[in-house]
C-alpha cells in the first residue's frame, strides 16, 4: 500500500502527544495487547478521548468514542488521533475500524502501523469508506512505547532487557555473593518500575538460592505482577523458595521435574545439545505465551549466556559512585575468552540520568533487528 505523505501542524502534535501519554497510562496493565491511546478532536476543541486499559476490553477508539458520547459530544465529521494503526480483525472484541466507520469520522491521524500481519490494513479500509488517514506522526515515540510488542510479533521473541546494579569499576557483587545494596533506593524503586512495565522476569537459579528473591514490584503501584520465570537447569529451586509463593512462576529447566515441586507449578522442559537449558527456544516458546518484554535480573553467567546467544536487546545498568574492585563479580560471564577486541559487543547508548545518587544508564545491543 502506497503511504500518503502528510504535513502536521503544532495542533496534530500536541493531539497525537496526548494520545500517546494516555497510551502510556495503560503501560502496566495491557499485555500482551500494545499500549494505545486515542483523541477525537472537532472544530479544534477534544471532545472524547480513551486508551486501551486491559486484554479482552474495548480498544482506544472504542473508548475515545464512548467518551464523547458520554460527554454529549457528536464525533461525526470529527478528527481522530491514535497511536497505533485501528485493528481490522474480530478477535476478543470486534475490529477498532468499525466503529471508526460507523461513528462518521473524517480525518485519522495514526502514529504507526500495526506491525501484527493478522491486524494490519485497517487504514486501506478506513479510506476505502472514504476517511482520511494519514500515517507517521511521533512514530519513533509510538514504536518505543510498544516496542516489546513489536519484537514479539515481527521476531517472535520478547524484547529482552538485562538489569544490573554496579559499582563504577562494573563489579555487581563480592566474590561472595554479596550484593545488597550497591546501588540506593532511588534506583531500586527506579528498577522496579522497569519490573512493572515487563510482561516477565527471568533470573537464575544460582540468584535463588543466593538471594531468595521474590522478584515483585513492591516499589511502585501495580494491579498486576510479571510472571516470574527462572532458568534451572537441574531443577534445583527449593520448593519453598520465595520466588514460588503463588502460580505466576514458571521454571525451566533442561532436565526432570523436581519431585518437590508443587503440582501446580508451570515447568518447561528445554535441552539444548549441550543438556543446557535451550535459551532461544526458551525466547520463542515466552512469545508464544504473549510476553512482550522479558525483563532479566541475573548473575553474570546467566546473563553472559543471554548475550552470548545474541537474546539481549537492551541494558538497564544503575551504576552507584563506588568502587569494589577485585576480587568481585562482574556483568557478564562469556562461555569463553574473546578472542580480540574486535569480538567485543557493540551497544548504542539511549540515555544517561541521575537517579538519586546512581547513574542509570540504557543502552542498545547492536543490530537487534528492532530499531
Amino acid at each position: 500500500m502506497t503511504e500518503f505523505t502528510a504535513e502536521f501542524s503544532s495542533l496534530d502534535r500536541a493531539h497525537m502527544a496526548r494520545a500517546l501519554a494516555l497510551a502510556g497510562q495503560g503501560l502496566f496493565t495491557t499485555t500482551p495487547n500494545p499500549r494505545v491511546g486515542s483523541v477525537i478532536v472537532s472544530d479544534g476543541a477534544v471532545i472524547g478521548e480513551g486508551f486501551h486499559v486491559r486484554p479482552g476490553e474495548s480498544h482506544a477508539e472504542v473508548n475515545a468514542l464512548a467518551d464523547a458520547r458520554a460527554r454529549g459530544n457528536d464525533p461525526r465529521g470529527a478528527t481522530m488521533y491514535v497511536s497505533l494503526e485501528p485493528c481490522n480483525r474480530h478477535g476478543r472484541t470486534p475490529p477498532c475500524v468499525d466503529a471508526v466507520i460507523a461513528a462518521g469520522i473524517s480525518r485519522v491521524v495514526v502514529a504507526m502501523r500495526d506491525p501484527n500481519a493478522q491486524q494490519a490494513n485497517g487504514g486501506d479500509r478506513l479510506r476505502a469508506a472514504g476517511i482520511d488517514v494519514t500515517f507517521g506522526l511521533l512514530e519513533p515515540e509510538a514504536h518505543e512505547l510498544n516496542i516489546g510488542f513489536v519484537s514479539r510479533v515481527t521476531r517472535g521473541r520478547p524484547w529482552v532487557r538485562a538489569k544490573l546494579a554496579a559499582s563504577l569499576d562494573g563489579r555487581t557483587a563480592l566474590v561472595n555473593g554479596e550484593s545488597q545494596w550497591i546501588t540506593g533506593a532511588p534506583a531500586r524503586a527506579d528498577g522496579h518500575a522497569w519490573r512493572a512495565r515487563a510482561c516477565a522476569v527471568l533470573t537464575g537459579v544460582g540468584t535463588v538460592l543466593q538471594d531468595d528473591p521474590q522478584l515483585t514490584v513492591r516499589a511502585v503501584d501495580t494491579p498486576r505482577q510479571p510472571l516470574r520465570i527462572i532458568v534451572d537447569r537441574h531443577g534445583q529451586t527449593p520448593a519453598s523458595a520465595r520466588v514460588l509463593v503463588d502460580a505466576n512462576a514458571l521454571i525451566v529447566t533442561a532436565g526432570e521435574r523436581n519431585a518437590a515441586w508443587p503440582v501446580a507449578l508451570d515447568v518447561l522442559v528445554l535441552p539444548d545439545t549441550n543438556g543446557r537449558v535451550d535459551l532461544a527456544a526458551l525466547m520463542r516458546a515466552l512469545a508464544g505465551r504473549g510476553i512482550n518484554e522479558l525483563h532479566v535480573e541475573a548473575g553474570a553467567k546467566l546473563s553472559g549466556a543471554l548475550l552470548d546467544a545474541g537474546l539481549i536487546d537492551e541494558l538497564l545498568l544503575y551504576v552507584a559512585p563506588a568502587l569494589i574492585g577485585d576480587p568481585a563479580r562482574g556483568m557478564f560471564e562469556h562461555a569463553a575468552p574473546l578472542p580480540a577486541l574486535g569480538a567485543r559487543t557493540g551497544l548504542a547508548w539511549r540515555s544517561v540520568e541521575r537517579i538519586g545518587d546512581d547513574l542509570r544508564v540504557i543502552a542498545r545491543v547492536s543490530g537487534t533487528g528492532v530499531t
